[in-house]
């Protein structure tokens, strides 16, 4: 049976992650800083694991990786999924946010890169999860959306440096996915899907070992054209769109 682990595991699109490849029939770790959110009903399946860990520390990190991979005599996949965002987009700057927002985002999964690499075997695949805010600077969560480049990039160029160790890097940029951390935008969310569909189509590109995966197809085409924008014109829409969208009061101030 193949092993998967995956952060950020204990509630939205990563504990939907963790549900379907259950349903695949393979043995799944997971780890977070709070386990009692995972629900009973999984916690009790014999072919999952959960653990207390923060991906900010290495060495927990490292711990809970080689116990997940040692119990189970091997490990196949490793998803960085977990990360947080900015919260309500309002413009403000929260510096202090920004900097853990980027800490998490970037650090975090460089840590459970890190971590997954020491435990595979002869081959193994590293997925990072970004965004499509990768492909644009979104107005109101500019520590996101440079967090996501961050990680867009460095699997990017990860994917070429460890392909003679037989090590497969892919990246995931979602679009809007109803999770926990959705919930918090203060905005439209064009394309928003549920986190079991989203979930299904990022373990099927994971099954096929995409190197970069961008859905749904709406909003990466959308974001796609932002990306091949001049920089002058995509300023410009921006702002256009802005002034519709923000709220009359803040117009006026």
């Amino acid at each position: 049976m193949k092993k998967i682990f995956i952060t950020g595991g204990t509630s939205g699109i990563g504990l939907s992650l963790a549900e379907n490849f259950l349903n695949r029939g393979w043995f799944v770790g997971v780890c977070g800083r709070d386990t009692s959110k995972i629900p009973s009903s999984l916690s009790q399946n014999q072919n999952f694991y959960s653990y207390s860990a923060d991906v900010l520390d290495l060495d927990q990190m490292k711990r809970v990786i080689s116990e997940f991979s040692i119990r189970n005599n091997g490990l196949d996949v490793v998803i960085a999924n977990a990360g947080i965002s900015v919260g309500a987009k309002d413009g403000s700057l929260n510096f202090p946010l920004g900097r853990k927002v980027i800490e998490i985002n970037v650090l975090g999964l460089m840590n459970t890169f890190e971590a997954a690499i020491e435990n595979f075997k002869g081959r193994g695949h590293l997925v990072g999860v970004s965004s499509v805010a990768a492909l644009s600077g979104l107005p109101g969560a500019a520590p996101y959306s440079a967090s996501k480049a961050a990680v867009f990039r460095y699997c990017e160029a990860l994917s070429l440096d460890l392909k003679n160790q037989n090590i497969d890097v892919s990246c995931i940029c979602p679009g809007f996915i109803d999770t926990p951390l959705t919930k918090k935008n203060n905005h439209k969310m064009p394309f928003l899907m549920s986190s079991k569909e989203g979930a299904e189509k990022i373990s099927n590109a994971i099954l096929l070992k995409k190197p970069l995966y961008i859905f749904p197809k709406r909003m990466a085409f959308l974001m796609l054209v932002a990306e091949k924008m001049p920089r002058w014109l995509y300023r410009k829409v921006v702002l256009k769109l802005m002034s519709f969208v923000m709220p009359k009061k803040k117009r006026e101030e």
